[in-house]
C-alpha cells in the first residue's frame, strides 16, 4: 500500500479552512449550521417532487448565468489560484456545460429507473402484489469543494450539479483556497435557482472546518462527497460511517495514474511531460509513473521539460508540501534526474515550480517504494525502466492497488497479438478508467465517463464525473399495494411526467427461460 500523505486539492491544513462562517442562499449572511441543516431539510421533499423538467430548466439557468458572470468569476479564480486565464476559461465553459448535460440527462425520467410490477395471482412462485419502484433523492448532500478546480469540482462542479440533479438539496463546504470566488459562485447560483422557482433551502454555503465537520455529523445530511487529499479524505470517511446512522461518503483521495510504454520515442516523452507540467501538475489524473523498457533513450524528456515555464502552486501550503515532496524523491537512492526543475517562494509564500523528472529502474522503485510511490501533487513524476513486460501486470498490482486511470502506449501490432492481455486486466482491476493512447490528464465529461476507482483512489467505486454521477444521490423504493393518488408521480399509470416505465405484466412469468432453450 502506497503512503497517504497526498496534499492533493488541500492547503496545509487538509484543505479546510479554521474560520466559522456560515453564509445563506446568496452568501451574505452568517447563520448557525442546525440553521442550515434545517433549511436544507425542510427544502427536500418540495425539491424531491420537483418534476425532472422543471429541474433540468433551473440547471440550465444556473448555467447561463454563470456563463454570464465568466468575466467577474474567472478574474478572481485567477488572483486567488494562480492558474492561468486560458485554463479557467475552459474550466468554467465545462462546468457550465455539464448543468447542461445534466439537464438533458434527468429531463425524460429515465435516470429514475421505473419499474412496475402489475399484480399476477397467478405468478409462478405465489401470487405477486403490484410493486412498484423507482429511484428516489436521498436527502440533503453535504460537498465539500476541493481546490485545484475552483470551478469544475467545486461550488457548481460536478458533484454539486449531480446533487442538485437527483434532486437533493446542496450546502457546500467553501475551500480555503478560493474564498471570495466560492462565495460569489454561491451568490450567482442561489439567484439562479431561486429566479427559476426552486424551493428556498435547495443550495446554500458554509466555510470552515469545524462548520464542515459539524454539518458531517448532522443526522439531517444524508451524504457527502469531497475531492481532496487522502488524509482529510479518510477522516471524514470515518466521520460519516461513525455517526449513529452512517451515510454514503463519496471522496477522491489519491492516485498516481501509472502509464505503460511498450516504447519511448521522442513524442511519446515530449507528450508525458506536457502531462505531467500542464496545470503545474496539480490535477488528480497527472501520471506519477511512466513505465518504458530499459535502454530506452530519455534525452527528449529533459528537453521537453527545460522548455516549460515556472507556474505558481496553487497556495502556499501546496507549495510548501510539494518542496518537501520534490525533496524526498531527488534524495532517494537509485534515483537519476532527468530534469531537476526550480522551485522558488515570493515574499507572499507562494511556490513557483518548473517540472522536475527523475528515472529509476525496478529495483530501485521496490527498494525505495515508501519515498518514491506517494503521490507528488505538482510538476514530478517518475519514469520506471523495466527489463521484461511479462512482469508489469505482477508489478503493477503490488504497487498501485487503486487508481482513477492506467494507461497502456503500445504500438497496433502489440494490441492485436494478445500478449498484453494481462497487464490490460490488471489495469482494469485495479482503475477506474484505462487508456490506451492519450494521456489520463482532460477527463472527458461524457455519459461513459468513470472518474473513481478502487481505494485508495476513492472510498468508493461510484463515477464523480459523467452522466452516472447522479446516482451516488438517488436511493431506490418500492410501494406495495399502493392507492394510485399516494404514488409518486412517475409510478402512476396515467405518467404525468411521461418518464420511461418497464413494466412487467401479469401472465409473463410462465415464459421466463425460454430463450435459453
Amino acid at each position: 500500500m502506497r503512503a497517504t500523505r497526498s496534499p492533493r486539492g488541500s492547503s496545509s491544513n487538509g484543505g479546510i479552512v479554521t474560520d466559522t462562517t456560515v453564509t445563506d442562499s446568496t452568501a451574505t449572511s452568517a447563520r448557525p449550521i442546525s440553521e442550515v441543516a434545517a433549511a436544507a431539510a425542510g427544502a427536500a421533499r418540495a425539491f424531491a417532487r420537483t418534476s425532472p423538467r422543471d429541474r433540468g430548466a433551473a440547471l440550465v439557468a444556473v448555467a447561463d448565468a454563470l456563463d454570464a458572470a465568466a468575466g467577474d468569476l474567472i478574474a478572481i479564480a485567477m488572483r486567488e489560484t494562480g492558474l492561468a486565464e486560458a485554463r479557467l476559461t475552459g474550466e468554467l465553459r465545462r462546468t457550465s456545460w455539464q448543468l447542461r448535460l445534466f439537464a438533458d440527462t434527468i429531463v425524460d425520467g429515465a435516470y429514475l429507473d421505473v419499474r412496475i410490477d402489475d399484480a399476477d395471482p397467478e405468478y409462478v412462485i405465489g401470487p405477486r402484489p403490484d410493486l412498484r419502484r423507482m429511484l428516489e433523492p436521498v436527502g440533503p448532500v453535504l460537498n465539500f469543494a476541493a481546490s485545484n478546480f475552483p470551478f469544475a469540482f467545486s461550488v457548481a462542479g460536478g458533484d454539486s450539479a449531480a446533487a442538485l440533479a437527483a434532486g437533493c438539496p446542496l450546502v457546500v463546504k467553501a475551500h480555503s483556497g478560493h474564498l471570495e470566488l466560492s462565495r460569489r459562485t454561491a451568490s450567482v447560483v442561489a439567484s439562479a435557482l431561486r429566479e427559476a422557482g426552486m424551493p428556498e433551502g435547495v443550495f446554500q454555503l458554509i466555510e470552515g472546518q469545524e462548520n464542515g465537520v459539524e454539518l458531517l455529523k448532522d443526522e439531517r445530511i444524508r451524504a457527502a462527497a469531497f475531492t481532496g487529499s487522502t488524509h482529510v479524505g479518510r477522516l471524514l470517511a470515518d466521520i460519516a460511517a461513525s455517526r449513529p446512522v452512517p451515510i454514503p461518503f463519496y471522496g477522491e483521495l489519491g492516485s498516481v495514474n501509472p502509464v505503460y510504454a511498450t516504447y519511448a520515442d521522442d513524442a511519446l516523452l515530449s507528450a508525458f511531460v506536457a502531462s505531467v507540467s500542464g496545470s503545474a501538475g496539480q490535477l488528480c489524473t497527472k501520471p506519477g509513473f511512466l513505465f518504458v523498457p530499459e535502454g530506452a533513450e530519455l534525452d527528449a524528456v529533459t528537453a521537453a521539460a527545460t522548455g516549460v515555464g515556472e507556474h505558481r502552486l496553487l497556495n502556499p501550503g501546496i507549495g510548501r508540501a510539494f518542496t518537501q515532496r520534490r525533496a524526498d524523491v531527488l534524495g532517494a537512492d537509485g534515483v537519476t534526474v532527468l530534469s531537476e526543475g526550480e522551485v522558488r517562494a515570493d515574499d507572499e509564500g507562494q511556490t513557483y515550480a518548473t517540472p522536475t523528472v527523475v528515472t529509476v529502474d525496478v529495483d530501485a522503485l521496490l527498494a525505495n517504494r515508501e519515498a518514491l510511490l506517494e503521490e507528488s501533487f505538482g510538476p514530478l513524476s517518475v519514469i520506471v525502466r523495466y527489463r521484461d513486460a511479462a512482469g508489469l501486470p505482477a508489478l503493477h498490482e503490488e504497487l498501485f492497488p487503486g487508481n482513477l486511470t492506467s494507461t497502456v502506449h503500445a504500438r497496433a501490432e502489440e494490441l492485436a497479438d494478445g500478449s498484453l492481455r494481462d497487464l490490460v486486466d490488471s489495469l482494469a482491476e485495479t482503475s477506474g478508467r484505462v487508456l490506451f493512447g492519450g494521456w489520463p490528464t482532460g477527463v472527458s465529461v461524457t455519459p461513459a465517463m468513470q472518474h473513481g476507482g478502487p481505494y485508495p483512489a476513492t472510498t468508493s467505486d461510484a463515477t464523480s464525473v459523467g452522466t452516472a454521477s447522479i446516482t451516488r444521490f438517488l436511493r431506490g423504493v418500492s410501494y406495495q399495494g399502493a392507492p394510485q393518488d399516494l404514488l409518486p408521480a412517475p409510478l402512476r399509470d396515467e405518467n404525468p411526467w411521461r418518464v420511461p416505465q418497464r413494466r412487467s405484466a401479469a401472465g409473463q412469468s410462465t415464459t421466463w427461460g425460454a430463450f435459453a432453450r
